[in-house]
C-alpha cells in the first residue's frame, strides 16, 4: 500500500504530490461557488448577489461543523493506516458515516426552521431577506449530501487518496456551472436556481464518493481473528474526544464569521455585495494555504502513526517553502489585477461602492495571506498529532480577536476594520501555535493507543 502512505521518501516531495490534489479539488469546489455569484451577479442583480452571500455565512456554520468532524475522524483513520491496523481503520470510517450521516439529517432540520430567525438577528438588509430565506430552505433540504461529502473527502485524503475527491470535485463543478446557467439563464429561478445547482451537483458527487470508497476499501485485506464492525460504540466515543475539538474549533470560527457578517451587513446591500464578491475571491487564493495545512495533518498522523517523529519536523520545515511561494504569487495577482477580478461579479451602473469594497478589500488582504499559510501548516502538526487542545484555543484567540475588532471598530472607522481583523486573528494564532510546536509534547501523543 504505498501509493496510500507518506512514510518513505522525500518529505517535501511527499507533501507536494498529495496536496496538490487536494489544492486543485478544493480551487474547483470554490470555484462553482464563485460561479454561484458571478452568475447571480450579472444576470440577476446586485440585490440577489447580497442575498446569496448573507446566506453563505450561515451555510459555513453546518459545512464546517462536517469538516471539523472529517478532520478528527481523518487523524484516527491515517494513524491506524500508518500502523497497518487496518480492521480499526475501516471501523473508524463506518462508525464516523453512520454518525455524521444522522447528524447531519438532524442539522437540516434544525437549520430548514431556524433561518429566518438567525438571518433577522443578523440585521440582514429587509430588501434581500426574502432571497436568503429562500436560498438557505433549498440549501438545507440538501445538507445530508453536502455534510456526507465532505465527511467522505477527508476520509479519501485520510487514506491519502487525495485525488479521487479531485476527479468528483471536477465533475461536480462543471454539473454545477451547467446548472447555474440553465437555471438561472434559461429558467429564470435566479437565487433559486443557484441553490438547486448546489445541492444536485453535490449530492451526485457524495453518492458516488461513498460507492467508490465501499470499492476501495476491499483493497485492505484484513487478518481472519481481527474483526471490523460497521458500528462501535466505543470506537465512537474515543474518537468523539479527538473530533470534538476540531468540531467546536470550525464551528466556532464558523460562528464568528456570523458576528462578522452582521457588521458587514449594517453597512447595507451595497457594501455587502461588494464583501461578498472579494469574500468569494477570498476563499479561492486561500485555498492552497489551507490545503498545504490539511497535507501536513494527515502527513504528521500518518508518520507518528509509524513512530517517525523526526519525519514529521522535516515535513513540517519543507512546508514553508510551499506555502511562501503560493503567498508570493496571490499578493501580486490580487494587487494588479483586482479590479479585472471584483468586474467578474458586478458590472456596468452597478459599478460604485459595491465595486470599490470589494477592490479595496482584495488588494488589502493579498498582503497577508502568507500569515495564513503559517498558521495553517503548524495547526496541521497540532492537529495530525491529536494534540488539539492548543490548536483549538489558538483558533479561538483569533477568533475573538477577528470578532472584537470587526464589530468594535467598524462603526468607528468604516467596513475596512473587517478586513483588517483577519491578519491580526492570524498572527496570533500562529504565535501560539508555534510556542507549543516548540515544545515537542505534540511528538509524544499515543493516539492510537488511546482510541482502540
Amino acid at each position: 500500500m504505498k501509493s496510500e502512505n507518506m512514510l518513505t521518501g522525500n518529505p517535501g516531495k511527499s507533501l507536494v504530490l498529495f496536496a496538490l490534489p487536494m489544492i486543485l479539488g478544493n480551487l474547483f469546489q470554490q470555484f462553482y461557488n464563485m460561479i454561484d455569484s458571478i452568475v447571480v451577479g450579472r444576470y440577476v442583480g446586485e440585490d440577489a448577489l447580497a442575498a446569496v452571500g448573507a446566506s453563505y455565512s450561515f451555510t459555513t456554520v453546518f459545512i464546517m461543523i462536517a469538516i471539523g468532524g472529517g478532520i478528527g475522524v481523518s487523524v484516527i483513520t491515517s494513524q491506524f493506516l500508518g500502523a497497518g491496523n487496518y480492521s480499526k481503520m475501516k471501523t473508524s470510517i463506518y462508525t464516523s458515516l453512520i454518525t455524521f450521516l444522522v447528524l447531519s439529517v438532524v442539522l437540516a432540520i434544525a437549520g430548514f426552521f431556524v433561518n429566518p430567525h438567525v438571518l433577522s438577528l443578523l440585521k440582514t438588509p429587509d430588501n434581500i431577506r426574502d432571497d436568503a430565506v429562500l436560498y438557505l430552505q433549498i440549501y438545507f433540504a440538501g445538507l445530508p449530501f453536502l455534510f456526507m461529502y465532505n465527511i467522505l473527502s477527508s476520509t479519501f485524503n485520510a487514506l491519502g487518496k487525495s485525488k479521487i475527491p479531485l476527479g468528483l470535485l471536477l465533475f461536480s463543478s462543471v454539473l454545477n456551472v451547467v446548472l447555474d446557467l440553465v437555471t438561472v439563464c434559461i429558467f429564470g429561478w435566479g437565487v433559486a436556481g443557484v441553490a438547486i445547482a448546489t445541492v444536485f451537483a453535490q449530492g451526485v458527487s457524495a453518492v458516488a464518493a461513498f460507492i467508490i470508497l465501499m470499492r476501495y476499501l476491499k483493497k485492505f485485506k484484513v487478518e481472519e481473528e481481527a474483526e471490523v464492525k460497521l458500528f462501535d460504540r466505543q470506537m465512537l466515543w474515543n474518537s468523539t474526544k479527538i473530533a470534538i475539538p476540531s468540531i467546536v474549533q470550525q464551528s466556532i470560527v464558523s460562528i464568528g464569521l456570523l458576528l462578522v457578517q452582521s457588521a458587514v451587513n449594517s453597512f447595507g446591500s451595497s457594501v455587502l455585495a461588494g464583501y461578498t464578491a472579494a469574500s468569494r475571491v477570498e476563499s479561492i487564493c486561500i485555498v492552497p494555504m489551507i490545503a498545504v495545512g490539511n497535507a501536513v495533518s494527515t502527513y504528521t498522523a500518518q508518520n507518528l502513526g509509524a513512530g517517525q517523529a523526526d519525519r514529521v519536523k522535516r515535513g513540517y520545515r519543507a512546508s514553508f517553502g510551499m506555502i511562501i511561494s503560493f503567498a508570493v504569487l496571490i499578493c501580486l495577482i490580487l494587487n494588479f489585477f483586482s479590479n479585472p477580478i471584483i468586474s467578474l461579479f458586478l458590472d456596468g451602473p452597478q459599478r460604485g461602492q459595491a465595486f470599490e469594497t470589494g477592490s479595496t478589500y482584495l488588494s488589502f488582504i493579498g498582503w497577508f495571506v502568507i500569515l495564513l499559510g503559517c498558521k495553517a501548516v503548524t495547526d496541521g502538526v497540532l492537529r495530525g498529532a491529536g494534540d488539539v487542545k492548543v490548536y483549538m484555543i489558538s483558533n479561538l484567540v483569533n477568533l475573538g480577536i477577528r470578532v472584537f475588532v470587526a464589530n468594535y471598530f467598524a462603526l468607528r472607522v468604516g467596513v475596512q476594520a473587517v478586513w483588517y481583523a483577519e491578519p491580526l486573528g492570524w498572527t496570533m494564532n500562529f504565535i501560539i501555535s508555534f510556542g507549543w510546536y516548540l515544545t515537542g509534547r505534540w511528538s509524544k501523543r499515543e493516539l492510537i493507543k488511546e482510541v482502540e
